[in-house]
């Protein structure tokens, strides 16, 4: 672990461009690692924090296909969705590129040929999955199939994501083809392949004896289980139509590998940066003193720890990753998070739909980040966060200190008297917590060290709720000064020492306290006049808001309507039974009823005894739908009635007759009704 670095290269997983950004990419890459940015910044670091869209995944080619447009028209519209989120949200890019860019193809291009001219590449033809009714070969992801590891029946061609397996697509077992859905055939093809096994000695002292204690176990874990498995050489090219030309002769027609370009992208967007700053871009990547840091999910754990790794390595000069702190997944309301079936909270509708919160959103996350399992968000969770947390902590000792202060003072912070020994522990405490804070960002936990934010919060309300200066005032207001005094310097630690995790709370805060540079850390640490005697601060303003019911309920039920949705889109529709005779059809009575009556059977929890008129008579049928419906709600609803089926004798109940159901997109029972108007007995046919 590198100490004391003279800079920091900062990366974010480069997001595929299908699709905008949901809660499940903020808490496992965006926020953490700009919580880690802002912080550095803070300490006066020298910080470069680069990102940028990824446009050269299989599935943008999957979603061009599905939508019936070109995978520039898909990377052009989710490329400017995406960056607006990031920049409403807060995210603190110096740079933000995309892999479609020039630069970018110059780059990954000249990396992939410093490689071939090294002899770095083993060039090998291979067999693999063709569709012959597409007539192309099958990359990754246009293949599912069943996983050889956990059976999950779903598993795409490079990765299961049920159990988290790196595939190859020749491993599926019964693989499909997702552009036709014909089982594909084997087909020969040259590509070029990284040899990995030649890394492996590199990676087990890099990592797992270099990196063994400050990794997290997660990351570690699963790397370890990778390089004990055994390394073998991976294609870093592909047979597509979308992506990087492989830049050597006898590969035309082929693309480089996305895992291959896309990690490149760091380094381009490094470089976009450095032409438009008129700054060095080479220190960022090449120099020993500067600490590299990635932040991704744990699907991207094995190109960052050992593929991207083994590239550097191979090219010779740049430097390698100082820590990869990856997150597990974030489940949504107890489902894991899917883009394709809509099952997500995204970004650039929260925006919308929560105005102005942005950093409720981050301070739900954050407390909540997988940092070392998965982890799951719900809405009524974001609520109480919100309410008993950020409003009822953070916000209340605020606007208590800063409506005291005007109304004691006209908004001016007092000249404290002499200082007791509440008021001295209470700013030794304060002075410790920028150390406290720092201790867990540079170990990489988010969610301890926000804990700690609050309790300096939770400091400033204890000292408030113990001094009373509200009592005090009426006997003894020079002590109120100095109490009045203490909370505004919590009120302005809080300030910056808020910065990295609620930005605009930092800055709405600077503004009320009239504090127009944030304090730095040290300050924080070692100063006790954090805003001085006899400055004015402004107006109280609620930093928070509370989240009524009805917000919340909105947002429950928009996820049940796309659990309705995607029910009846990936419903199976039971196919068409024998063929029959007209004379068959014929033969079933099929009547309009009533239902007058309607009682649970004794001691069956499934069935209903009705009393319908048919028309012909008022006759009892047994029903087994009293798990779906009340006995009470379904008198006098209109049925259809198989009138002609012979009698059965069910719990001592003959029953003469079966009424006609069916379910729905939600897998529940509903009548299939005649319409209103037709009258008991009337024939169906």
């Amino acid at each position: 672990m590198l100490q004391n670095p003279k800079r920091y290269t900062i990366t974010a997983a480069l997001p595929y461009t299908n699709g905008p950004i949901h809660i499940g990419h903020l808490a496992g890459v965006y926020v953490p690692s700009d919580i880690y940015s802002r912080y550095l910044r803070l300490q006066g670091r020298d910080v470069l924090f680069v990102c940028g869209s990824d446009e050269h995944g299989v599935a943008i080619s999957m979603k061009a296909k599905k939508e019936g447009i070109t995978p520039q028209e898909v990377i052009d519209k989710y490329d400017g969705i995406i960056r607006k989120s990031f920049s409403d949200f807060g995210i603190s890019f110096d740079n933000y590129s995309r892999t479609s860019a020039k630069i970018h193809h110059d780059t990954a291009s000249d990396f992939f040929t410093t490689l071939y001219k090294k002899g770095d590449f083993i060039e090998q033809v291979t067999e693999q999955l063709y569709d012959a009714k597409a007539d192309q070969f099958l990359a990754d992801r246009f293949v599912v199939g069943t996983c050889p590891k956990c059976g999950n029946e779903e598993a795409y061609g490079d990765q299961c994501e049920k159990c988290g397996s790196t595939l190859n697509a020749t491993d599926l077992i019964n693989p499909k083809s997702t552009i036709t859905g014909e089982t594909p055939i084997m087909k020969s093809t040259k590509h070029w392949f990284l040899p990995l096994d030649r890394y492996e000695d590199f990676l087990k002292e890099w990592i797992l004896v270099g990196h063994k204690n400050d990794w997290k176990p997660n990351v570690y874990g699963q790397v370890k289980s990778w390089i004990d498995g055994g390394l073998e050489p991976r294609a870093v090219t592909r047979d597509l139509d979308w992506g990087i030309d492989v830049p050597v002769e006898g590969a035309e027609g082929k693309k480089l590998y996305v895992w291959f370009d896309a990690p490149i992208g760091y380094i381009s967007s490094t470089k976009e940066w450095a032409l438009r700053e008129g700054k060095e871009w080479e220190p960022y990547w090449k120099d020993q003193d500067t600490k590299l840091v990635h932040f991704i999910g744990k699907d991207n754990i094995v190109f960052h720890c050992i593929i991207f790794p083994a590239m550097l390595k191979a090219e010779g000069s740049y430097i390698l990753p100082d820590n990869v702190p990856a997150n597990e997944f974030l489940n949504l309301e107890g489902n894991k998070l899917s883009t394709s079936k809509n099952w997500a909270v995204w970004l650039h509708e929260y925006l919308e739909e929560f105005p102005n919160q942005q950093d409720v959103l981050r301070y739900a996350l954050t407390s909540n980040a997988p940092e070392t399992k998965d982890n799951d968000f719900t809405w009524k969770d974001f609520q109480a966060r919100n309410n008993n947390e950020l409003v009822a902590i953070y916000g209340n000792f605020i606007n208590r200190v800063v409506v005291l202060t005007n109304k004691y003072y006209n908004g001016i912070v007092p000249q404290p008297n002499e200082l007791s020994e509440v008021d001295e522990a209470t700013l030794t405490e304060l002075k410790a917590y920028p150390a406290v804070i720092s201790s867990s960002l540079e170990r990489y936990r988010f969610r301890e060290a926000l804990g700690e934010l609050m309790n300096v919060a939770r400091l400033g309300n204890k000292y408030l709720a113990d001094e009373e200066p509200w009592k005090v005032i009426k006997d003894n207001p020079e002590r109120v000064q100095t109490q009045m005094y203490v909370a505004l310097q919590i009120a302005a630690a809080l300030s910056s020492l808020c910065e990295p995790f609620l930005p605009f709370t930092a800055t709405k805060l600077s503004r009320i306290l009239k504090i127009e540079s944030p304090l730095s850390w040290n300050t924080i640490s070692e100063n006790s006049d954090l805003i001085a005697a006899g400055h004015q601060i402004g107006e109280a303003e609620l930093l928070f808001a509370k989240i009524e019911d009805e917000e919340i309920q909105k947002q429950i039920d928009k996820l049940e309507a796309t659990k309705t949705a995607n029910k009846a889109e990936n419903k199976v529709v039971e196919s068409q039974k024998e063929l029959i005779q007209f004379d068959d059809f014929a033969k079933m009575d099929l009547r309009v009823g009533t239902i007058l009556e309607a009682t649970k059977m004794p001691k069956a929890n499934k069935l209903l005894i009705l009393k319908v008129d048919t028309g012909i008579d008022v006759r009892t049928i047994v029903s087994g739908i009293a798990e779906s419906f009340k006995p009470e709600d379904i008198i006098g609803k209109k049925v259809t009635v198989l009138v002609n089926l012979a009698p059965r004798n069910l719990r001592g109940v003959e029953s003469q007759g079966m009424i006609l159901m069916t379910t729905n997109a939600e897998e529940k029972l509903v009548f299939v009704n005649p319409d209103a108007d037709a009258a008991n007995g009337e024939t169906i046919n």
